[in-house]
C-alpha cells in the first residue's frame, strides 16, 4: 500500500503574482499553503513560444501537489528565469512575457494537394518475380546414371539458404534506464519511514461477511441510484461503520504530540480515503463523516474521487485527517498490512472480496468474505482497543442495523 500525496492545485486556490514594465509581465511563483515550502518547476513551454491568457506555461511539483502557473495575459514569453527542474518559492521570479493584446490566432488545418490525375487502367498482370528471388540460370541437373551409386536421388539436398537471423536474438540484449525521483515520491518515502521509526506498529485482522452488504445493497442500488443520482458502493458502509467505531474507542481518533508528551482528542471524525491517480495515490479527508449517512458519503466520495482524476484536488482537500481508509480490494489484495499515514496513529485496510468456505451454524457455507487489517501505534492504543475497535467495524458492516441501534 502506499500513501500520500499528489494532484495538481486548482488554480482557484492562488493568484499569480506579476510585475508589469512596458507590456513586458515578469510572473512570480504563487504563494504555497502553510505546509509546503518549495517546489521544482516543469516547464511546458519555451522562449518565443506564443501562449494565451490562462494557459499554462509551467507546473511547480511540490511535497504534495502539483501547481500550475498559468499566463496572466496573452503574449510571447521571452525569458524563462528559473531553469528546469530548478527549486522555487513563493514570490520568486518565473518567466517574462511580453503582452501582445490578441489571442494567438489558431493554425489552419493544411490544404490537402491537389489529387495527381488518375493513371488510365491497364489490363492486370501477373508479377514477375523478383531478380534476387531466383537465380537467373536454373543449374542442370545430372542425369541419374552419373549420380553416385551409394545415394538415391532423393538423398541428394539442394545448396542451404543463408541462415536467417532467429527471431528471439535481439530479446537477450539487456538495459536499464534511470529516473529522478519527484517530490511527491520521495515525500512519500520519507513519511512512510518516519511512521516506521517513529510509531510502534503493531497490526491486527478480522474477517468480514460481506453477504448482508451485498443483499442489501443489491436490493436499494437502483433507488438509491434514482433519487441520490449517485452510486451505492460498499466503501460508503466502511467509512459509515468506521465512524461508529471510532466513536466508541476515541483513543484510536486521538495522536500523541511528541513535542508535548501529551494525548490529543479529537471531538471531530475526518477520514482520510485513498485515491489512486495516475501520479500516484492520494488521500483526500472527508470531514464531520460521524454526522453523515450513506448518500452524504457517497456524494463527498464521488466528488473528491472525480476532482482527483481531473487533477483537480487542492491541498485544502488532503490536510488533516484522523483515520485513514485504504482499499487495496480494488486491485485484488488478498490480505496486507498497511502503513500508518503519519500523524494519525490508525489505518484500517479493506481487501478483495471471495468466496470461501466458513462455519455457519454447525454448517460449512460458501460466503464473500473480506480480510481487514488495522495497523495502530501501540503507544496509544492497546490491543483490547484495536481488536474491540476492529470488531465493531466487523459488526456495523455485516448488520447495518448495528448503527441504528447503537448496539
Amino acid at each position: 500500500m502506499v500513501i500520500n500525496n499528489s494532484s495538481v492545485f486548482s488554480v482557484r486556490f492562488f493568484q499569480t503574482t506579476t510585475v508589469c514594465k512596458n507590456d513586458v509581465i515578469t510572473v512570480q511563483t504563487p504563494a504555497f499553503a502553510e505546509s509546503v515550502t518549495e517546489g521544482d518547476v516543469r516547464w511546458e513551454k519555451a522562449v518565443g513560444d506564443t501562449v494565451a491568457e490562462d494557459e499554462v506555461v509551467c507546473e511547480i511539483e511540490t511535497d504534495k501537489t502539483s501547481v500550475q502557473v498559468p499566463s496572466p495575459a496573452n503574449g510571447i514569453i521571452e525569458a524563462l528565469l528559473v531553469p528546469d527542474g530548478g527549486k522555487v518559492e513563493g514570490g520568486t521570479p518565473l518567466f517574462t512575457l511580453r503582452k501582445t493584446g490578441a489571442a494567438p490566432a489558431k493554425a489552419k488545418p493544411a490544404e490537402a494537394p491537389a489529387a495527381a490525375p488518375k493513371a488510365e487502367p491497364q489490363a492486370p498482370a501477373v508479377s514477375p518475380p523478383s531478380v534476387a528471388a531466383m537465380p537467373t540460370q536454373m543449374p542442370p541437373v545430372p542425369p541419374p546414371s552419373q549420380l553416385p551409386s551409394s545415394k538415391p536421388v532423393s538423398a541428394i539436398k539442394p545448396t542451404a539458404a543463408p541462415p536467417l537471423a532467429e527471431p528471439g536474438a535481439a530479446k537477450g540484449v539487456r538495459s536499464e534506464h534511470r529516473e529522478k525521483m519527484n517530490r511527491m515520491r520521495q515525500r512519500i518515502a520519507q513519511r512512510l519511514k518516519e511512521a516506521q521509526n517513529t510509531c510502534a506498529m503493531l497490526t491486527t485482522f478480522n474477517e468480514v461477511d460481506m453477504s448482508n452488504i451485498q443483499e442489501m445493497r443489491a436490493r436499494h442500488k437502483d433507488a438509491f441510484l434514482k433519487k441520490h443520482n449517485l452510486k451505492l458502493g460498499f466503501m460508503s458502509a466502511f467509512v459509515k461503520a468506521s465512524a461508529f467505531a471510532l466513536q466508541e474507542q476515541p483513543v484510536v481518533n486521538a495522536v500523541i504530540d511528541d513535542a508535548t508528551k501529551e494525548v490529543v482528542y479529537r471531538d471531530y471524525i475526518d477520514i482520510s480515503v485513498a485515491v489512486a491517480t495516475p501520479r500516484g495515490l492520494v488521500v483526500p479527508v472527508i470531514r464531520n463523516v460521524e454526522t453523515m449517512n450513506y448518500a452524504d458519503i457517497e456524494r463527498t466520495i464521488s466528488e473528491l474521487g472525480e476532482k482527483a482524476r481531473k487533477n483537480e484536488l487542492a491541498i485544502e482537500d488532503m490536510d488533516g485527517g484522523t483515520f485513514t481508509i485504504s482499499n487495496g480490494g480494488v486491485f485484488g489484495s488478498l490480505f496486507g498490512t498497511p502503513i500508518i499515514n503519519p500523524p494519525q496513529s490508525a489505518i484500517l485496510g479493506m481487501h478483495g472480496i471471495f468466496d470461501r468456505p466458513v462455519a455457519v451454524g454447525g454448517k460449512v457455507e460458501v460466503r464473500p468474505m473480506m480480510y481487514v487489517a488495522l495497523t495502530y501505534d501501540h503507544r496509544l492504543i492497546d490491543g483490547r482497543e484495536a481488536v474491540t475497535f476492529l470488531r465493531k467495524i466487523k459488526a456495523a458492516v455485516e448488520d447495518p442495523r448495528v448503527l441504528l441501534l447503537d448496539l
